[in-house]
Parts: C-alpha cells; sequence; structure tokens
C-alpha cells in the first residue's frame, strides 16, 4: 500500500469553483485514518493553500510554493529554498523589460503592484479552462485573494528585494500573449540558478533550481522513513513533472494535456468529478 499520497491543488484537488469537493475530503480523512501521509505539493504560497484546506476542515503538510518552502502540518517551516535577492533582482529585470504583469511570493504570502489585475487574471484563466462557470462567482471568490489578504498590495517590488524580512520565493508571471511569455521564459531558462515551468497556458513560474515538488517530496518522504516507491503523485501540469519522476505511482488528472498524460503510469478522473478522491480510494 502506499505510504505517501503527494497531491496537487489547481486544476487537480480543486475543482473550477476553487473548493475541495466532499468524495475528495472524505478520501483524505479516509487514507490519513489509514496511517498514509496526505501531502499537498502546489505552487501556492502556505496562505492560500492552507485558506482552501482550512475552508474544507483539511490538514496536511504541504510543500508550498512548487518547493520553494515545505511546512508540518501545524504550519511550521521544515525547509525553504529562497532565490537570492540579486538574483530575484535580475529576473525581475528580464520581467520588466519585455513588460509583462507578475507576483512575487515571498516566506510572508505573496505580493502585487496591481491588484485588479491580480483579479482579473485569474477570472480569465478560470474562465478560460472553464466556460460553464457563473462569472460573477468567479469574479467574488477571485476577488478573495485581496479581501482575506492572500496577496497583498505593494508599491515596488524592490521594496521587497532590498529588504531582510522578505525571502523570495517564486515569480508567477501572466501574459495572453504567449510570444512574449515564451521569450521571457527562455530569457529565464539562462540564469543557471533559477527553475523555469508552467502550471497553465498563460502563466510561468520562476523558482530556484532547488524549488521544485519532486525534490522537496523526496526530502519529505526521506525524513519519514517512507521510500519513494511507496509513494504516490498526483498532478496535471508541468510543475508536477519532478514529483512524476519521482514517485513510484505518478498519476494524471482526467483534465490534464495529452502530453502529462504520457508521463504517467495512471488516468484518474478530472478535478470537476473528485480525481483526487477516486486516485485516493483506488490504492487505499
Amino acid at each position: 500500500m502506499m505510504k505517501c499520497i503527494a497531491t496537487d491543488m489547481d486544476g487537480t484537488l480543486l475543482n473550477s469553483m476553487q473548493v475541495i469537493t466532499e468524495e475528495n475530503k472524505q478520501a483524505i480523512l479516509k487514507a490519513q485514518e489509514a496511517g498514509v501521509e496526505v501531502v499537498v505539493a502546489t505552487g501556492r504560497s502556505y496562505q492560500e493553500a492552507t485558506y482552501v484546506l482550512d475552508a474544507a476542515g483539511l490538514k496536511c503538510p504541504v510543500i508550498c510554493v512548487n518547493g520553494a518552502e515545505v511546512r508540518s502540518k501545524e504550519g511550521q517551516i521544515i525547509s525553504a529554498s529562497p532565490i537570492a535577492k540579486q538574483m530575484a533582482k535580475d529576473a525581475a529585470a528580464v520581467l520588466y523589460e519585455k513588460d509583462i504583469y507578475f507576483e512575487v511570493y515571498t516566506n510572508k504570502g505573496a505580493f502585487s503592484v496591481d491588484t485588479d489585475k491580480a483579479v482579473s487574471i485569474l477570472v480569465d484563466i478560470v474562465m478560460s479552462a472553464n466556460p460553464e462557470a457563473d462569472r460573477d462567482y468567479v469574479v467574488h471568490a477571485a476577488g478573495g485573494r485581496i479581501r482575506d489578504g492572500l496577496i497583498h498590495p505593494i508599491e515596488n517590488y524592490e521594496l521587497l528585494f532590498e529588504s531582510d524580512e522578505y525571502q523570495i520565493y517564486k515569480f508567477l508571471v501572466f501574459s495572453f500573449d504567449l510570444d512574449k511569455l515564451g521569450e521571457a521564459a527562455g530569457a529565464l531558462k539562462g540564469f543557471s540558478e533559477l527553475e523555469v515551468t508552467k502550471s497553465g497556458i498563460e502563466n510561468i513560474e520562476i523558482t530556484h533550481k532547488n524549488a521544485q515538488k519532486g525534490i522537496a517530496l523526496e526530502a519529505f518522504v526521506n525524513e519519514r522513513g517512507i521510500d519513494l516507491s511507496e509513494t504516490m503523485a498526483i498532478g496535471d501540469n508541468f510543475n508536477d513533472v519532478s514529483m512524476f519522476e519521482k514517485a513510484g505511482r505518478a498519476v494524471a488528472m482526467g483534465n490534464a494535456s495529452p502530453h502529462i498524460k504520457s508521463l504517467c503510469d495512471w488516468i484518474t478522473d478530472t478535478n470537476e468529478n473528485s480525481g483526487v478522491g477516486k486516485a485516493i480510494l483506488e490504492v487505499l
């Protein structure tokens, strides 16, 4: 039996309304009762991840910001892999030059220089992936990022780069101009200390090269005496690939792209149909 199950959040554990279904919740609780370690592995900040987990009444360890930070079930920081401040400045300079919107994730949450854009971009992305969704509901839910303090307004990211109070974990970059996004990704891949990946068509994510879900998951299970062969990883996008490569059982969501599915051992149902819960029950 699997001793550890790692699940991505967006497009995986969460449905289009950004909530954890009752079927997914009950499967996680059943796994935990059976002694299986269930860990959430997400590109979200810890604050954004636990916001959704708390709403569902779940407690799990969290590999957050793509592995830049790992926290225990109680919220204690186990490990962190921040981007060096000068490297962060250099990466930001590339994005400024390309005139692309981005958010900065830190040890104290996520920050945006344009909170209106932070909401509108999220709405556009959710609606493009889920055209049947109620737009008013999506707008309200996206606005919760600001209302509930999950993303903080800031006048200039230099304030984060210059302060010892903040560790820089990730740049989350959005653009519907895919050519411009590709150019930015290509330029940033020239930085040997950075990892550039994607969690959606319209974004790229920049972290320290050691801040990858797979690396963090391997360290997590090793610390608990669990073998990777006894570990299952569930995801839907490119920032989950490093987990798929490490885990003994790699599971793609039914809503994942054909390429992601081709990298996995098994394909579960979609995020709308509680695919995570079904994958968990299948191995239990």
